[in-house]
């Protein structure tokens, strides 16, 4: 398995709409549900107010790469409207299981 997980600072009053586009129903899921080896995305809300983690779960890093590939525009759009509801966005980083 392959995970990617990033941390966000949203900005204040946008927290619906952020779980909205982040969360199980949203667009990141939507996009990255139409590839093979997309397994989940976990939305994880921070002890801080505006502070949340994603979790996206992947097959294996090639399946990951495979649709960075192909969705760089589509990716792009959906980032655009991340973008306007957040302070600042980091990617933690990039993990696989060891077996």
């Amino acid at each position: 398995m392959f995970v990617v997980i990033w941390e966000y600072e949203v900005r204040q009053g946008s927290a619906a709409a952020f779980e909205a586009l982040y969360g199980a129903c949203g667009a990141w899921v939507k996009l990255f549900g139409e590839h093979a080896g997309y397994l989940d995305t976990q939305l994880l809300l921070g002890d801080q107010p505006g502070h949340y983690l994603t979790i996206d779960r992947w097959g294996s890093a090639p399946a990951y790469a495979d649709f960075l590939d192909t969705e760089k525009v589509r990716y792009a759009r959906v980032d655009r409207l991340g973008e306007a509801l957040t302070l600042s966005e980091r990617c933690i980083g990039r993990y696989r299981t060891p077996c």
